[in-house]
């Protein structure tokens, strides 16, 4: 005789927002993951609460791991926790987000060089094709695909370094400034970024480390403008 417990369970519907729900299994590690993920992509913005049981019940699962997770990037600076005990997404002063644009620089650079030994020509078309859709999302001002598109490039890049321990720097920096990057297009098609994408692209085809590491750090320098922009704003 079937049970409840023998009766498989249907599947849950999505959540809507910038969350997905997530199985039971690594609990704690999966919402960090979907929660860095949306601090990333600026799905996230600077002064947005994170209250624990609603967030539990839009990513589906209790309010346990969620803490853990929570608790965990509070602990990487990339969320703040208030004095009542609640978690808010941190807004970024110009001084702060110049020493983030500083270490990006370095750290950004110094795996678009060290790619430039280990890229080859597979590895170099993916990476183009991804600033294909990038420019391709900002012509028809579908701008969060876009910001998608810019953070795939960068970690692709910094990925093919193959220096985890740099990578993992850069991911917990991307987490701290992901929420200002939402106001990159704050002015829509007329503020549009300037990219060292393609520069970037043909370092790597020439294997040239300097040339790499000079688009990488332009890109970052150039492309945040609109940021510094809105911060004097």
């Amino acid at each position: 005789m079937n049970t409840m417990r023998d009766r498989p369970m249907a599947p849950a519907p999505a959540a809507e927002g910038p969350f997905r729900r997530i199985s039971r299994d690594s609990l704690s590690e999966r919402a960090y993951q979907e929660v860095r993920s949306a601090l990333m992509l600026s799905r996230l913005r600077p002064g947005e609460r994170l209250l624990l049981r609603p967030l539990a019940a839009r990513l589906g699962i209790s309010a346990t791991p969620v803490r853990e997770a929570l608790l965990r990037l509070v602990s990487e600076q990339a969320l703040l926790m208030d004095e009542r005990g609640t978690v808010v997404v941190p807004s970024i002063d110009r001084t702060r987000f110049l020493e983030i644009r500083a270490l990006r620089c370095q750290l950004e650079g110094q795996a678009g060089a060290a790619a430039a030994a280990r890229a080859g020509p597979a590895e170099i078309a993916a990476l183009g094709a991804i600033h294909a859709r990038l420019v391709e999302a900002e012509a028809r001002g579908d701008f969060p695909a876009a910001l998608q598109c810019n953070e795939q490039f960068h970690f692709g890049l910094c990925r093919l370094a193959g220096l985890p321990v740099l990578l993992g720097l850069v991911e917990i920096l991307w987490m701290q400034c992901g929420p200002l990057l939402s106001h990159l297009y704050a002015e829509g098609a007329r503020n549009l970024p300037r990219h060292g994408h393609l520069e970037a692209l043909e370092g790597l085809r020439r294997r040239d480390a300097a040339m790499v590491r000079a688009a990488v750090v332009r890109d970052i320098e150039e492309g945040g403008r609109p940021l510094l922009d809105f911060l004097r704003r």
